[in-house]
């Protein structure tokens, strides 16, 4: 770490660096939200499904974001306790209209907060039962991956949560 590092660091002008994980089953749209939050120059036209998991980076005003993009095809579900200690949040994605899926989804929801190291839940719908989770911060923002419409939303809860 370098002097202007260290100094930017104690003036407080230095970004906080948050790891965030981004969950939900495979075709639920994650890898299309996690594009719309990337500046546009560095958007990419085509969403390819997620292999294992994907890293991308962007900033807020106070918060540097590393966003591990988990693959949620069934066979690699199973990897995405092995890096919960490492997230300070996780966004759970879940696609509304794939109404066939919605139990999956709310049994991997229900895996995840009943995890030991799982620390939050985010961003998912009422037909989960959300509004039994009283012991852990929750948010819920409607949004379209494909337009960018309510993603910032969605960031700026969690820019909040986060600085507590």
């Amino acid at each position: 770490m370098g002097l202007f590092d260290k100094l930017a660091g104690l003036l407080g002008l230095k970004k906080k660096e948050v790891n965030v994980l981004c969950l939900g089953l495979d075709n639920s749209g994650k890898s299309t939200i996690i594009n719309q939050l990337k500046p546009s120059n560095a958007q990419t036209q085509d969403i390819v499904p997620t292999i294992g998991f994907s890293i991308e980076k962007f900033k807020t005003s106070s918060l540097s974001f590393t966003v591990f993009d988990m693959s949620g095809q069934g066979r690699y579900r199973n990897l995405w306790e092995h890096y919960y200690k490492e997230g300070q949040a996780i966004i759970f994605v879940i696609d509304s209209a794939d109404k066939l899926r919605m139990v999956v989804a709310k049994e991997e929801l229900d895996t995840l907060l009943n995890h030991p190291d799982a620390l939050s839940s985010v961003k998912v719908s009422q037909l989960l039962c959300l509004e039994n989770i009283k012991d852990k911060p929750w948010h819920i923002c409607a949004s379209d991956a494909l337009k960018g419409e309510g993603l910032q939303e969605g960031v700026d809860w969690l820019q909040g949560m986060i600085r507590v």
